[in-house]
């Protein structure tokens, strides 16, 4: 295991501000939080950060998540257990977040999807949660930030 290279205590009280008004944000246009929980661990495991696929993970079981959804959050596809709206939000969450594997990033197919089951207020706060959760995955993963240890 790598040695982060900045330690998280070094936030200033106006960084945590900011990040606390985008979060707040994005938990208050009416997407179900259960969604937003997914939204954040499918990127997160995208993106190999281990604190945000943690706290996500712990964080969706304390709300009442299934194992089996959260087993299964990394091959939505290929199980029961998510809803079509759920479903779409996982496919924006993945497409905006490898934005640069494919010419067209978001096609209007996933946009669309998504749009069916959310009304645009919610489709903005998906996207600013898929934002977010990007942001602070690529800090993480930059600094090498680790999972904590107090599993048990």
């Amino acid at each position: 295991m790598q040695e982060p290279r900045l330690k998280k205590s070094q936030a200033t009280p106006e960084m945590m501000s900011a990040i606390n008004a985008l979060y707040k944000e994005a938990h208050s246009a009416g997407v179900p939080g259960a969604t937003l929980e997914l939204v954040h661990l499918r990127a997160s495991q995208i993106n190999g950060c281990a604190p945000c696929v943690d706290s996500g993970a712990r964080s969706a079981k304390k709300s009442g998540m299934s194992d089996e959804r959260l087993f299964s959050v990394a091959v939505w596809r290929e199980t029961p257990y998510f809803t079509d709206a759920e479903r779409a939000a996982l496919a924006l969450a993945e497409a905006a977040t490898r934005l640069a594997d494919r010419p067209d990033a978001v096609p209007d197919e996933i946009w669309d999807a998504a749009a069916k089951h959310f009304n645009e207020k919610e489709l903005g706060a998906i996207v600013l949660w898929i934002a977010v959760t990007n942001f602070f995955n690529r800090i993480n993963v930059t600094t090498r930030q680790q999972a904590p240890q107090n599993w048990g």
